[in-house]
């Protein structure tokens, strides 16, 4: 399910660097989350759906490779991404 383009544009004005930023990892990870919690919501209802469970754990994967990759580059922005969306890592 794609995000609405207000709340795209909501998520990145949290987590971006500078004033252009779209691509950080920080801004990637936030935004994957966000897609997440929505197809939690979805799974909620509709269980059987197994096509989108696919779709969710590939999502899972890239963030969780987003989140490895700026843990080994910046160790402090992984803790501050982590504890601003609330991550169990």
């Amino acid at each position: 399910m794609p995000l609405s383009t207000e709340k795209k544009s909501g998520v990145i004005s949290q987590f971006r660097r500078e004033a252009n930023d779209t691509g950080s990892p920080e801004v990637q990870i936030a935004l994957l989350s966000e897609r997440i919690s929505g197809l939690g919501q979805h799974f909620a209802s509709h269980a059987g759906d197994h096509s989108s469970r696919r779709g969710l754990v590939k999502l899972v994967n890239q963030r969780r490779k987003l989140l490895d990759y700026l843990k080994a580059r910046q160790p402090q922005k992984y803790q501050d991404v982590v504890e601003r969306l609330g991550l169990r890592r």
